[in-house]
Order: structure tokens, then C-alpha cells, then sequence
């Protein structure tokens, strides 16, 4: 008896000493992920058009970070159309602090047809494989399985369209009040082909705009139209040179315009290869042509129909770091008949990550306008002028806007809390 009830409690004993090992070794599996997660890289992405929180909740081996120099890895995304009316997108990983040296670079491609969906699943997929560079290098990597899936070999496609991709789209939109009414029709067709040798984009667009105005017993009416073609074709010669041509024709109530055709051969010269265009462009651009235009009213310069001979030459500058980008232009124009009769375009845009938390950008532009050539003979209306109905003669135009935002607190961004919507910033909405 007394064996049988020594060799009871000895089977109990092993029980709970077993159940208590296993407690043991399910506990700090469960504990370790978050001491895991505190080694793994820190990541910032840089991108303007990416489903952020989605990112965020696909990928949770990394912790993310609201400053880039925080970070062990900057994801910095750009894009570019392809030919197909898709997108390539860009993912460049530069290794900072303990990833020092450590950079990469992936492509992506979305197709026209693809949902939003499908595009930030792929940008998902392509960070994940990026990010294992840096992921191999800390503890967490214990936790990733790497998995392989063999697909049949792909056979010859056939493009039964030759690259060509057409797009036709049309809309409408109308608003009105008592006293107000508008609407507006537009269509547009495209149809382009894009190749590592050749571009062709030609387009066709119209537009109509009817607005009615009521104040007492008089009514004003203002109707506007356009029509527009435009044409580029351009060969690529190498990574820096390429050559083509531009043809536009268009119609317009709003300049003066009854037909206005404009052929131009240009070439281009790239100072950075094209291959690094998604972050840095240097182009010179040059073009000359003639115009032939017919008018819808005798201009100020006492002409109804004219040819006019002229020459462009422009710059722009595009560049995307992880410290901001840049953006600018800077264009000149002028006819040949007459070298007074010219217009001077600059543009330029700045975004910068001054230091931890502080952003600031600067965006600017002006015209100096001494080419308006189509402008109608006599002293605009008041309703022409205050309802835009008639182009007026100015010698320049401008804009400018800046803006600064500082943010401060914790340097991780890890949660994503979708619970009433994407409102806060310490705004209460009261809904009654």
C-alpha cells in the first residue's frame, strides 16, 4: 500500500514539476517578442502617397519612428509614370546609425488596372524584402520565416496592342444656389506608347463652362471654351541625350484663339543619367518653332490671322533625398520678328527636414509677360473682367506660400487607431 501511494505521489510530483517546466518555457515566449521588438531596426518612411498605417499593420517586426534620423533605416519611395499608364516605384533603404553602409535599392511596378489595393500590397511585399538586410542583423530574426513558392515558368508574351495604351474619359459637374447656377462638361482622350527607345504621347481634350449669375432684376451669363491637341514623340539616344518634337493645336474663347497650330523639334540633355531620374534630373531643354494662328477678334497689334517664328530653352532641376527635395524651373521664350516680344517662367519648390521634428517648405513661382500676342483690340467689360470671360494684357504674375510645422514626443509610431476616422490634432467634433 504504502508503494502504491509513494508511486501516486511521485507520478504527481513529475506532473506538476512537468506542467511547471512547461509554463516555464510558454511564458518568456510570450515576454520575449517585446524585449525582440525593442532590438529590432528602427524605420522611417519617406513617402508622400503610401498607405502609412497599412504598412504599419502588415509590417510589425520593425518598430517605425516619426524622425528619419532616429531611424536605423531610411525608406525613401519615388515614383515615375511607365508607358503603360502604370507606376514604378522606387525604394531606396540607406542604413543609418548601427546600419551605417548598408544601402539597397528595389523596383516596383503597378499596372494601370490595378486597385489601390493591389498597390499597397505589393509596396508591402517589396519593404519586407528590403528591410531583411537589416532585420539578419538583430535578434528578431529568429522570428522570420523565409518561405519560397515556385511558380510555372512564364512563357512569351504577346502584345497583340504593340505598347499603345489609350484612355478615353469624360465628366460633368454642376452647383447652384437661388442666385447661382454652373455647370461644366469636359472630355479627354489619350493614347500613348512608351518604350526604353521611343515615347509617343498624343492627347485631345475639350472643356465647356457655363456660369449664370442673379443680383436683382439683372442676370449676367458667362460661357467659356476650349479644345486641345498635343502630340510628343521623342527618341532616346543615350543615357543623356534624346530628340524629338512637340505639335499642339487649340481653340480657346478665353484667349482669343480660333485655331492656333504649333510644331516644334527639341532635343534634350540629361546632366544626370536617366536611370537615376526617380530622385535627381538636371534637363536642358531646347525648341524651336513657328506658330499659326487665326484669331476670334482683331488683337491690339490690329492682326486677325499671323505666322510667328520662335525659340525655348529651359532648365529643371529635381531632387529627392532623405534630407527634402527640391524642385525647380526656370524657362525663356521669344519670337524672332521681334526679340522684345518674350516671357521668362521660374519656378521652384523646397522641402526640407531641418533637424529633429522641424519641417519647413517654400513654394514660388512668377512670369515676366511681354508675349501676349492674342490679346482682343478694345477695353474689356466689367463683367469680362471680374468673370475671367477675357485674357488682359499684365506684364508679370506671381505666387508665393511657405510653412513650418515642428512636431515633439515620443519618436516611435508603432500603433495604428482607426477609431473615428483620421480626425484630431486637438480638435473636438461634436456630432448632435
Amino acid at each position: 500500500m504504502k508503494n502504491t501511494l509513494s508511486a501516486v505521489i511521485g507520478i504527481m510530483c513529475l506532473a506538476f514539476l512537468s506542467t511547471g517546466t512547461a509554463v516555464a518555457q510558454v511564458l518568456p515566449a510570450q515576454t520575449d517578442i517585446e524585449a525582440l521588438k525593442k532590438s529590432a531596426p528602427k524605420v522611417y518612411i519617406d513617402c508622400g502617397m503610401c498607405d502609412i498605417e497599412y504598412i504599419k499593420t502588415e509590417i510589425t517586426f520593425v518598430n517605425y519612428v516619426r524622425d528619419r534620423k532616429e531611424a536605423d533605416v531610411h525608406v525613401l519611395i519615388t515614383t515615375q509614370s511607365t508607358g503603360s499608364g502604370g507606376r514604378e516605384y522606387t525604394l531606396h533603404f540607406s542604413g543609418q546609425n548601427g546600419s551605417a553602409g548598408l544601402d539597397d535599392t528595389i523596383k516596383y511596378f503597378s499596372n494601370q488596372t490595378d486597385t489601390d489595393d493591389d498597390v499597397r500590397k505589393g509596396l508591402v511585399k517589396s519593404i519586407k524584402m528590403g528591410l531583411m538586410t537589416y532585420v539578419a542583423r538583430t535578434p528578431i530574426a529568429g522570428r522570420i520565416n523565409v518561405s519560397y513558392t515556385e511558380e510555372k515558368k512564364p512563357q512569351a508574351a504577346v502584345d497583340k496592342w504593340n505598347s499603345w495604351v489609350f484612355n478615353l474619359s469624360g465628366k460633368g459637374y454642376f452647383n447652384g444656389e437661388k442666385s447661382y447656377k454652373s455647370s461644366s462638361f469636359g472630355g479627354n482622350f489619350s493614347a500613348n506608347r512608351v518604350t526604353p527607345d521611343i515615347k509617343i504621347k498624343l492627347g485631345l481634350s475639350a472643356s465647356y463652362d457655363n456660369n449664370r449669375f442673379e443680383y436683382g432684376d439683372m442676370v449676367i451669363k458667362s460661357n467659356q471654351e476650349s479644345y486641345s491637341f498635343s502630340g510628343l514623340v521623342v527618341k532616346s539616344l543615350d543615357e543623356h541625350w534624346s530628340v524629338g518634337g512637340y505639335l499642339s493645336a487649340s481653340s480657346s474663347t478665353y484667349g482669343n484663339i480660333r485655331f492656333d497650330l504649333s510644331p516644334a523639334p527639341a532635343v534634350e540633355y540629361n546632366i544626370f543619367p536617366y536611370s537615376q531620374s526617380t530622385r535627381r534630373q538636371l534637363r536642358i531643354l531646347y525648341k524651336m518653332g513657328f506658330r499659326t494662328v487665326r484669331y476670334r477678334e482683331e488683337t491690339i497689334y490690329l492682326k486677325t490671322r499671323e505666322t510667328l517664328w520662335g525659340e525655348s530653352l529651359s532648365l529643371s532641376l529635381d531632387i529627392k533625398e532623405k534630407w527634402g527635395s527640391i524642385s525647380a524651373s526656370l524657362s525663356g521664350s521669344h519670337y524672332f520678328h521681334d526679340f522684345s516680344k518674350n516671357n521668362l517662367n521660374a519656378f521652384g519648390t523646397v522641402q526640407l527636414n531641418l533637424f529633429k521634428g522641424l519641417n519647413a517648405f517654400v513654394l514660388g513661382g512668377g512670369s515676366r509677360i511681354r508675349d501676349q500676342m492674342a490679346l482682343v483690340k478694345g477695353i474689356a467689360s466689367l463683367e469680362e473682367i471680374i468673370l475671367r470671360r477675357r485674357q488682359l494684357e499684365t506684364g508679370y504674375s506671381y505666387f508665393f506660400m511657405f510653412g513650418l510645422s515642428y512636431t515633439f514626443g515620443s519618436i516611435y509610431t508603432n500603433v495604428v487607431n482607426p477609431r473615428f476616422g483620421s480626425t484630431g490634432g486637438g480638435m473636438s467634433i461634436i456630432i448632435n
